[in-house]
């Protein structure tokens, strides 16, 4: 199993509050998120990681090839438009394993990830995502889980299920068979391929998570301490 880890986004409303340290590298329990992040997908049983980082935060490359991590490292360097051209970007390096997926800013209470794996390995493809009924984030991406814990519908149409997706996912290689098919419909978000998946009856299973919190703002940093203190 490996895992991907996108951390290419570029932290617009951090900083548009004066905070100038990259997302990655901002400091929350003790460790950065990037820190965070890699640690616990190794601690899940990934065997290594694909990364992706912008090319406008320099330090956190050199953040990343200046640490000796538990585990092999591939580092991509690219400003991409969209986390769904992150995800395809990290292609070359996920598409021969199974492979758990994270944005760096989610934080999830210890064993997520490992769990996460466990249900998506046990599922079979095409995937399985960690949904919660806790909505911390200002736009939280519904789903609607339907019969034998398949999600039926992603989207604004699922936002009376009170289930949420909360950053992490559990992929087969197969998920990018339909690569071709977002860029030819000009998607622009991870969610909307996420939402194609459904339509092209790919079986996306969910696994409850529990709580989890987005570090987007300032305020989230000072919630996710409170978070790391009270589930590690």
């Amino acid at each position: 199993m490996k895992a991907g880890i996108i951390a290419a986004g570029l932290g617009e409303r951090l900083a548009a509050a004066g905070i100038t340290t990259p997302k990655p590298l901002l400091v929350v329990g003790g460790k950065t998120l990037l820190e965070r992040t890699i640690e616990s997908a190794a601690a899940a049983g990934a065997q290594e990681i694909a990364l992706i980082v912008n090319a406008e935060s320099p330090d956190v490359a050199r953040s990343v090839r200046e640490r000796r991590w538990p585990v092999p490292v591939r580092l991509t360097v690219k400003t991409t438009p969209s986390s769904m051209e992150s995800f395809f970007t990290l292609a070359p390096s996920l598409g021969d394993s199974p492979f758990l997926l994270m944005t760096v800013d989610a934080i999830t209470a210890r064993g997520t990830l490992d769990a996460l794996a466990r249900a998506g390995l046990a599922a079979g493809p095409c995937g399985t995502l960690a949904v919660t009924t806790f909505v911390d984030d200002e736009k939280p991406l519904w789903v609607r889980p339907g019969g034998a814990g398949a999600i039926e519908e992603i989207g604004p149409g699922a936002a009376g299920s009170g289930w949420v997706t909360s950053g992490a996912y559990f992929f087969f290689p197969s998920v990018y068979a339909h690569v071709e098919e977002a860029r030819r419909r000009k998607l622009g978000a991870l969610r909307q391929f996420l939402a194609l998946l459904v339509e092209k009856g790919e079986r996306l299973g969910g696994f409850p998570s529990g709580d989890s919190i987005d570090v987007d703002r300032p305020e989230d940093i000072a919630v996710a301490e409170e978070f790391l203190k009270a589930h590690g």
